[in-house]
């Protein structure tokens, strides 16, 4: 049953919206979809349960009322045409699943799923189909480390099941590169300079930039690569 109207399918004139299905329409759910919605994107908010559907809570989304982990239901939801998947139920067998069919069975470049209790995070890599598994306990200890650590590597999350991660290192006054520009430092293979952040700024890295005092770098890396690249900036 589809309780709104049927969303058109991205234009290319839009190159930038995307059409995106969020599988649970709770809290999290719904705080997903009007940010997205908030940056001009489509979003699909599905749900089994009819008390979840709080339409008018989200009125520019389309709301479907079906199990994410049927297929007959993802396919009234039109998923082979979405760019996303958000897996966001409170149950992790559920984004599992929903995140294993939504990869294998129609393709979507990227799902997103949510880790509820952290036990089964091991669980949510690319053999169920998942690119990027989300997990409220891991950023809050990530943000409440990146508020306290400086000159150490601080893990924000992982990216493509755990192969590679995005990492923050802030630089103390004492930082061995202090004055020296991006092309001087010599990065460890596997790891990438992402941004640099200084007075609420985000700068794009070139090679004349030079590092100061409490810049805070950004990385794509991978973890062998996480032990010699504090090396880089940090001498012991």
């Amino acid at each position: 049953l589809s309780l709104n109207r049927d969303l058109p399918c991205p234009s290319s004139e839009w190159a930038v919206e995307m059409r995106i299905a969020i599988a649970g329409a709770g809290n999290a759910g719904r705080a997903i979809a009007r940010e997205l919605i908030e940056n001009g994107h489509q979003v699909l908010l599905i749900d089994k349960n009819p008390k979840s559907l709080k339409m008018e809570s989200v009125p520019s989304a389309e709301w479907l009322l079906a199990d994410a982990c049927e297929i007959s239901s993802l396919d009234r939801a039109k998923l082979d045409t979405c760019q996303v998947m958000v897996a966001a139920t409170g149950d992790d067998k559920v984004n599992l699943v929903a995140s294993l069919l939504a990869k294998t069975e129609y393709g979507v470049p990227r799902v997103v799923a949510r880790v509820n209790h952290p036990k089964n995070e091991w669980l949510f890599d690319s053999s169920w189909g998942v690119d990027v598994a989300v997990s409220t306990p891991r950023i809050i200890a990530a943000l409440v480390e990146e508020a306290v650590s400086v000159g150490d590597i601080v893990r924000l999350f992982s990216l493509k099941a755990g192969e590679a991660s995005l990492v923050e290192l802030t630089l103390p006054d004492n930082s061995s590169c202090l004055g020296k520009s991006v092309e001087e430092i010599s990065l460890p293979q596997d790891a990438s300079l992402a941004a640099i952040i200084r007075d609420g700024h985000v700068i794009t890295p070139a090679d004349h930039d030079v590092f100061a005092a409490g810049d805070e770098l950004i990385f794509v890396t991978t973890a062998e690569a996480e032990v010699s690249l504090k090396a880089c900036f940090i001498k012991d």
